[in-house]
């Protein structure tokens, strides 16, 4: 099933141009020039991804990417004439999965699309039939034996990489594909900093290059998930100036 992706432009041209570049690409596609609509069209069609620019006419482009992330579970991609580093920052802060600045070259939207979908994408048990699953989930890889697979637990948590599974006190947890390997680098090398572009290299290797900024939004989601306290977290601890460390003992199984 095509991944359904909701543009929001104001600009009748760049609309048209984001919606050709991916409706040619295979994706399903729903168009808003305001915010309004926007959130419309989401209560109704649940969309996988949605791009928004920041100058919309009757809302707050930033604002709406917040809106988003509260009420949708879905990726978003800001795409504005805005290339400031403190417009990045501040989008990706406040839940933005990745940001393009205009003008941009149709192979960079399209790559960036894909690569967020990807990182979205529930985390699929190996031993699960992968013929619907395409490219979004790295199919084509041999599926690795879940007797050899290990399973790691850390402060009550459960991972089992056979199943792909995340759980506490037995309750499972879901979890992205990019949650999924982010966690499983860090905890493969718990007690280690990792910099932002040695955790990018480890779950991406020589695949689409994404905006560096994007593996602090998966750590953020992952702490959402498995920190009792996101605000000081005591699991995944940030490291100034350096990068990310699993701070609790692992046992590996």
């Amino acid at each position: 099933m095509a991944a359904r992706i909701l543009v929001v432009e104001d600009d009748p041209d760049v609309a048209r141009l984001i919606s050709r570049i991916l409706s040619e690409t295979g994706y399903s596609i729903s168009v808003a020039a305001a915010g309004a609509v926007a959130e419309q069209i989401a209560q109704e069609d649940r969309p996988d991804l949605v791009i928004i620019d920041l100058m919309l006419p009757d809302t707050d482009g930033l604002s709406l990417v917040r809106e988003f992330k509260t009420r949708y579970d879905c990726g978003i991609i800001i795409v504005s004439g805005k290339g400031e580093a403190v417009e990045r920052i501040v989008g990706l802060e406040i839940g933005a999965d990745d940001y393009v600045t205009k003008p941009f070259e149709p192979r960079e939207l399209i790559a960036r699309v894909r690569s967020v979908l990807r990182r979205l994408a529930p985390a699929i048990p190996e031993n699960q039939s992968r013929a619907a699953i395409g490219s979004r989930t790295g199919a084509g890889k041999p599926a690795q034996s879940a007797d050899a697979a290990p399973v790691y637990e850390f402060e009550g948590w459960r991972l089992d990489t056979g199943s792909r599974t995340l759980s506490h006190s037995a309750e499972p947890v879901p979890l992205t594909t990019g949650e999924y390997q982010l966690l499983v680098v860090l905890l493969e090398r718990a007690g280690r900093v990792l910099s932002r572009d040695q955790l990018l290299d480890f779950t991406h290797g020589d695949q689409t290059p994404v905006f560096d900024r994007s593996i602090d939004v998966q750590i953020g989601r992952i702490r959402t998930k498995i920190e009792s306290d996101r605000v000081q977290p005591q699991i995944i601890k940030t490291i100034r100036n350096a990068g990310y460390m699993l701070a609790v003992p692992v046992r590996r199984i």
